[in-house]
């Protein structure tokens, strides 16, 4: 018989906890509960999680720190942030951090739970870097090297390099870029997502690995998209 799907629940709220934990355990996952860091510190020495459903504010300190900690390490488990903290700005440091996925609270327990369903699907771990031919993407340090060499991005173009090589051979929207790469203060009909995107193809050099998909937006990869 298969095992079922291990995953780490790290919230301090009592309430919300038992809520999520019945969910998710209705969904079939085992669920293993955790009210702060330290106790998910505890659970995490024993391997064998696919997911860490982790608040970002805890009594002994913030989720995101200890996860940009953990992937510095190497730790590659796969991790989604719930969190009362909605600026744009705190997800795009929950992506660039180490988070796979966010949900600003309140949320639908029935959504987190297909969010956990997703990102704990056999073959779904996270590299701690992304490599496509000649190009390393270090997700963890943020450094990007070509042939070798060592790439200076600014913090946005990093960001959305990641977004675009994480989706890779996907169309992904200015929209799209816009929600996971810039705070609320970006226009949505400016031209700063374009602006990002010459730049970043010109510090990649030669051959092109971004994209520009017609009526849709962009696509990272080695091949030319179909018209």
């Amino acid at each position: 018989m298969r095992q079922p799907v291990r995953v780490l629940l790290v919230e301090d709220d009592e309430n919300l906890r038992a809520a999520v934990r019945a969910e998710l355990g209705a969904a079939g996952f085992d669920v293993v509960v955790a009210a702060d860091l330290a106790g998910a510190d505890a659970e995490l020495r024993s391997d064998g999680f696919a997911c860490v459903v982790l608040d970002r504010m805890l009594p002994d300190g913030d989720g995101l720190d200890y996860v940009r900690r953990r992937r510095l390490e190497g730790w590659d488990a796969r991790v989604l942030f719930m969190t009362a903290r909605d600026r744009a700005s705190d997800r795009i440091d929950g992506f660039t951090h180490g988070g796979d996925d966010y949900v600003v609270k309140p949320f639908s327990v029935a959504e987190l739970t297909a969010r956990v369903r997703s990102l704990a699907r056999p073959g779904a771990s996270r590299p701690p870097v992304l490599r496509f031919a000649d190009l390393e993407i270090d997700c963890a340090r943020r450094e990007t090297r070509r042939a070798g060499a060592l790439l200076t991005l600014s913090g946005r173009e990093f960001a959305v390099l990641e977004y675009l090589a994480v989706h890779h051979e996907q169309a992904v929207s200015r929209s799209d870029l816009i929600d996971h790469c810039w705070d609320e203060s970006a226009d949505p009909m400016s031209n700063v997502v374009d602006a990002v995107v010459k730049r970043l193809r010109r510090k990649l050099r030669e051959p092109s690995l971004i994209h520009t998909v017609r009526g849709r937006g962009y696509r990272f990869g080695f091949a030319d998209p179909a018209p």
